[in-house]
């Protein structure tokens, strides 16, 4: 193999092992991300659906407050518009069922949340329960918190899984770092060792060729230089002799 060859598949050897290891970490950090942002999409969806289903099941108690206080009007509307937010959450959460163990705690909160409505949905004012305080805290009440935690459960359930997300990104993040951590170290490795036989099969040969030319100056002995390699320099070591033997000869014409 030639001097040029030589040089050139050790750079060679460099760049694809910067490049393999580039687009390795490149893969890795492509495939975390994505992953990641699913989780976290999936978890924003839920978490957003509880808010949804909060905000309208506190709707719903005030306006069942509206209708034991006789308000009919006002407390059909609140709270006809507040069950309808309150199942639009929950047919986000349903169709958003992406945790182990999640499908529980939305079936908990569909079978609360239908013992709740069937509590107001009966007619309250112009009855027995218009004014009726101690229906309100011992069946309402009640029935709305049950719903109402529920429905924080599955908050908090995906609350944890974001949490966990974020701290398994960290670990994640660094396996995906490693493969240039290690690029960057073979590549270190590498150009040592490939500056060792530059130095070996390159520059040494050069320096005795030199040092040998040299010599033959001063001393006017035969120009003796051994190249291992079968390369140009050891074309130029043979041809540097043949030029010494050729001039001496002439000169002892």
């Amino acid at each position: 193999m030639g001097v040029r060859a030589k040089i050139l598949s050790g750079f060679l050897i460099l760049v694809m092992m910067l490049f393999l290891a580039g687009a390795w970490s490149i893969y890795e950090l492509s495939k975390v991300g994505a992953s990641v942002q699913r989780l976290l999409d999936d978890n924003y969806k839920s978490i957003d659906a509880a808010k949804l289903m909060i905000e309208a099941l506190e709707r719903e108690d005030s306006a069942v407050l509206l209708l034991l206080s006789g308000n009919w009007n006002e407390g059909r509307e609140i709270i006809k518009s507040a069950d309808l937010s309150f199942q639009q959450g929950f047919e986000i959460a349903r169709n958003n069922v992406t945790i182990l163990g999640e499908g529980a705690y939305v079936d908990e909160i569909e079978k609360a949340y239908r013992i709740y409505k069937g509590l107001w949905l009966k007619p309250i004012v112009e009855t027995k329960r218009e004014g009726n305080l101690n229906w309100y805290f011992q069946e309402v009440n009640p029935s709305f918190l049950n719903v109402k935690l529920a429905t924080r459960k599955l908050m908090a359930l995906n609350d944890r899984v974001m949490y966990q997300t974020a701290s398994n990104l960290k670990n994640r993040a660094r396996r995906a770092v490693m493969p240039g951590v290690v690029a960057i170290l073979s590549a270190l490795i590498f150009t040592l060792v490939f500056n060792y036989f530059v130095n070996y099969y390159l520059v040494s040969p050069i320096i005795k060729i030199t040092k040998e030319i040299q010599k033959c100056l001063k001393t006017n002995e035969p120009f003796q230089v051994k190249i291992e390699t079968k390369d140009e320099l050891h074309h130029l070591a043979y041809a540097i002799k043949e030029l010494v033997a050729q001039a001496r000869t002439q000169e002892a014409v």
